[in-house]
């Protein structure tokens, strides 16, 4: 088995196209450009999607680099543009049919990212290049909070947290954990990266505790919590892997009856109230929005527009300017209705399965990452607004994910690195007279 990781990983992709990678991953995650061009959070200017039109056209150009791997993922081709074609007819009875179009185009893109990112980067290689993106955005945070603390650190409501080269430190908490995860899944693989993904590891979880973000934190002890079980169970054998298997489920079954039983005292022990600062009374202002429209919602990506008549009546009612749901579900809900919302949570559930009984037949590193990304999806998508995203960083990683536990017959690369073991198996074989 000494020669399974090169097998599984293939050959490195060239610099250029990990630099591009990186620049991309870097743009999805909503760092930098927006904070630098346009300090006020604006809903979207025209400015700022201008950056956007590079990104794609190298997402189309990567994606023809990697062209023949592409019928691999026909599965998640499938489910993806069934997503696209939901997205795509809302405009036909949304409140901002303009904002849809414009965002469905967006969101078809990014999913082929996605999908790019998935077939080109197998194996371990896959939190690699996760790993190293979220290094290059942890160094660039440490230099805005401490050379220009006017953009890195909060000033008035959340005085003194910092928030990197985002917006809001919510956004640089979630990022991190993805970077920290990833990091400690290139821990548990890849000895020659182990230098870097200390380091990544290190800073990533710096920075997510400089946040105070419970719900960040929250998902930074879940998604490695998940990489060092599967670590445990892949070196432990059968018994150990059986015995992981029976806590892991026997705590779920325990921390669901005591959300459900006793939500306020969980609160209360995250430092929360009971009503999620507020957000219990958006729940329920979105919910009698969604009785009014049930099957198709008020088109997608808008309704939390800033001349949204529906909108303004809940920051009004509520007090504050609203930007969102706060919950992944009931903005999905509010924007395409109850039939495309099952639909997308059946596509979750059945990832989450895929890549539980996949997760032995692949790389230690990849199975880990799949399973503490989807971890984290899960809990941050009860949350934040996160599901079906036209542009967000955790709704790629989901599709990534989704892509590699559903793609269909061997890796390209794999067999092109089988013949080469081999060739170098019988160069070192003595000859036999």
């Amino acid at each position: 088995m000494a020669h399974h990781s090169s097998i599984t990983d293939g050959d490195a992709p060239a610099w250029w196209e990990q630099a591009a990678t990186v620049f991309i991953l870097f743009m999805l995650s909503g760092a930098l450009i927006g904070p630098l061009f346009a300090p006020d959070p604006p809903d979207e200017t025209p400015m700022l999607r201008l950056f956007w039109l590079p990104v794609y056209a190298m997402t189309l150009g990567l994606l023809l680099w990697r062209i023949r791997r592409l019928p691999r993922a026909w599965p998640a081709l499938l489910a993806i543009g069934i997503m696209i074609l939901i997205a795509f007819a809302s405009k036909w009875w949304s409140i901002d049919p303009e904002v849809t179009q414009r965002r469905v185009i967006a969101f078809a893109l990014s999913s082929l990212f996605a999908i790019y990112l998935a077939i080109g980067y197998p194996g371990r290689r896959l939190p690699g290049i996760l790993m190293d993106a979220s290094l290059v955005m942890a160094v660039c945070s440490l230099i805005a909070v401490f050379a220009y603390p006017t953009m890195g650190v909060h000033h008035g409501v959340n005085d003194g947290l910092w928030r990197g080269i985002w917006y809001e430190k919510n956004q640089m908490g979630l990022v991190m954990v993805s970077g920290a995860v990833a990091a400690a899944a290139v821990l548990a693989s890849w000895p020659e990266r182990r230098r870097r993904a200390w380091i990544t590891l290190a800073l990533c979880t710096l920075l997510v505790v400089a946040t105070q973000s419970k719900t960040s934190l929250l998902c930074l002890v879940a998604g490695l919590g998940v990489v060092g079980g599967v670590w445990v169970m892949t070196r432990g054998g059968a018994a150990v892997g059986v015995a992981a298997i029976w806590i892991a489920v026997v705590s779920s079954a325990l921390l669901l009856i005591i959300l459900t039983q006793e939500p306020a005292a969980i609160l209360t022990a995250l430092g929360k109230d009971p009503s999620l600062t507020g957000r219990t009374d958006i729940w329920d202002a979105v919910m009698s929005y969604v009785s009014q429209r049930p099957w198709t919602g008020y088109g997608y990506s808008a309704f939390w527009e800033v001349d949204s008549k529906p909108a303004d009546f809940i920051r009004l009612q509520t007090g504050w300017p609203v930007p969102s749901a706060h919950n992944g579900w009931l903005d999905l809900l509010v924007q395409v209705g109850w039939p495309a919302t099952i639909f997308v949570g059946l596509i979750v559930a059945v990832v989450t399965v895929s890549a539980v009984l996949g997760l032995f037949g692949r790389g230690r590193a990849e199975g880990a990452y799949g399973l503490a990304i989807l971890m984290v999806f899960i809990i941050l998508s009860l949350s934040e607004s996160v599901v079906m995203r036209h542009q967000s960083l955790p709704w790629s990683l989901f599709l990534v994910v989704m892509t590699r536990a559903w793609m269909v017959g061997r890796e390209p690369v794999a067999r092109a690195a089988i013949s080469r073991h081999r060739v170098r198996e019988a160069l070192r074989r003595p000859a036999v007279a």
